[in-house]
């Protein structure tokens, strides 16, 4: 699997890319889980009491260019969301988002799960 593709978005590739440097410890996270394939990080600018980042260490744009390489890792994601979720305390439930492309409000073009939860979770109103 190449580390190389870009996105048609943005044209991002690995060696640009905010969260591949976050994997590399180039960039500082603050880091809640960490695998040989994963890594989760507190969001910056979070939008809930809870708002978590989850990423494949693999460079991946976005949920629109997977492959089957990559299924795996994202299934190895799934399992985990809800394992976080309830370590943290999220035990009525929790969100997640995935934003694909410009249009979806990617803006960061590494794939990226939000997890978010706790008290006062905005809605979809």
């Amino acid at each position: 699997m190449s580390t190389h593709r870009k996105h048609k978005d943005n044209q991002q590739s690995a060696e640009d890319c905010l969260f591949c440097k976050m994997v590399t410890k180039e960039i500082p996270a603050d880091i809640v889980y960490e695998d040989a394939d994963i890594l989760v990080f507190k969001d910056l600018y979070p939008k809930a009491e809870v708002h978590l980042l989850m990423i494949p260490k693999q460079h991946c744009a976005s949920l629109s260019t997977l492959t089957p390489d990559e299924d795996a890792v994202v299934a190895k994601m799934m399992r985990k969301l809800p394992e976080l979720a309830e370590e943290l305390g999220l035990h009525d439930g929790f969100r997640t988002i995935i934003n694909t492309g410009s249009g979806g409000g990617q803006v960061i073009f590494h794939l990226h799960i939000h997890l978010l939860g706790g008290k006062n979770l905005p809605g979809f109103e």
